[in-house]
């Protein structure tokens, strides 16, 4: 962690100089931003003010990528369900009910701005599986190619409990990476990362700059604030993993305030996460950038220390083998205490891996009864956590 001498507005200049210089930004919005939480009626003055901000962005060459919540919250006032708990089943009608009204919320704003919105709905699969994120990918590259503005959701009317991203602040992270941004924003209804919720805590101190996140800063995340949002510190310091590890500067800033990109170039104070400067290729961003792994690969002290030396992960170094995964999938590796230290793509399923798990390479064709490749993980489809 490192601290900025030089004062909030030098902190949001960087990162002005980060859009001006880069060609794309994501900004998320959550439901308890969208949605107002007496009327339960979007913001429509403040959302028209966000609109003004990507216009002047758009007039000076920056792209912008928009993950907005609300859909739910809208369709709770819509259907005068703003009691009780729904189920999932409920959750799913509602947000295709309330996705309606949201969408056509962002198309009158941008409109009366000169801008076309387009609409994508994305499940967890979109960006796990490595096709339907290419897919995806190009989607994405050929809508902001003919000047349109996306607005992204998560497709909560689709996905279910065990396959959801469960927050927009960690689809807001895949998305980056995805678009391969310079910039993800994070707009909250706080100034950013505190060392105790500032709520609760008036000794709480503001961190202007994580230049790297370790368990420390990870511990910092709290419970998801009461409201609409299903988010929180925790969930936005996951996003912040995600993000850096792609190579993108993530920014989380209160955007409660009309005009919020137009008040981080004034200075508005927020915390900046730095990007990772050795963030790898395409493919390794999309590894690490995975939310769940399919299953385990737990390792021998020499396993260990030969992927960190850049070698490729051997069956003879395997102790057991976690989970049902096939050839492809992403799998998380385990130190011999059971903790995750990285994360790659197999080779082998994990039927075959459980057969070739502590044996030499040499008895690899024997005992599968056909030849295949030469390690259980390919060098260069290997994450390390730092």
């Amino acid at each position: 962690m490192t601290t900025d001498q030089q004062g909030p507005a030098s902190q949001s200049q960087s990162a002005v100089e980060g859009w001006r210089a880069g060609q794309r930004i994501v900004i998320k919005l959550g439901s308890a931003l969208m949605v107002d939480g007496q009327t339960r009626a979007i913001r429509h003055d403040w959302l028209n003010s966000v609109c003004a901000d990507i216009k002047a962005l758009r007039a000076r060459g920056t792209e912008t990528v928009i993950v907005s919540s609300g859909a739910i919250a809208l369709a709770r006032r819509q259907m005068g369900l703003l009691d009780g708990r729904p189920t999932l089943a409920e959750k799913q009608a509602l947000a295709a009910i309330g996705q309606i009204g949201l969408y056509r919320a962002w198309q009158e704003a941008l409109g009366q701005h000169g801008l076309v919105a387009a609409q994508f709905l994305l499940t967890p699969g979109d960006t796990e599986n490595r096709r339907r994120h290419l897919n995806a990918r190009s989607a994405l590259e050929a809508t902001l190619a003919m000047g349109a503005v996306p607005v992204i959701n998560e497709n909560d009317a689709l996905s279910v409990t065990e396959q959801r991203f469960g927050d927009n602040d960690r689809l807001g992270a895949r998305v980056a990476q995805m678009a391969s941004a310079s910039t993800l924003v994070l707009f909250s209804d706080i100034e950013g990362l505190f060392t105790a919720d500032p709520r609760t805590h008036e000794d709480a101190a503001h961190i202007p700059v994580v230049a790297r996140l370790d368990e420390r800063i990870m511990d910092m995340g709290g419970a998801p604030p009461p409201g609409f949002s299903t988010g929180g510190m925790h969930t936005k310091l996951l996003a912040a993993r995600i993000a850096t590890r792609a190579g993108t500067e993530m920014i989380i800033a209160d955007g409660r305030a009309p005009h919020p990109l137009q008040r981080l170039e004034d200075g508005e104070r927020c915390t900046r996460f730095l990007p990772d400067i050795h963030a790898g290729t395409a493919r390794k961003r999309w590894i690490a950038g995975v939310l769940s792994p399919e299953g385990s690969l737990t390792l021998d002290e020499g396993a260990l220390a030969a992927i960190r030396e850049g070698a490729s992960l051997l069956p003879i170094g395997v102790r057991s083998v976690g989970g049902h995964f096939k050839r492809g999938d992403v799998v998380a590796l385990l130190n011999h205490h059971g903790k995750a230290i990285g994360r790659g793509v197999a080779e082998y399923s994990s039927k075959d891996a459980q057969i070739l798990m502590g044996h030499r390479l040499e008895e690899m064709d024997s005992l599968l009864g056909y030849h295949g490749r030469n390690a259980l993980m390919d060098h260069n489809s290997i994450i390390l956590d730092s």
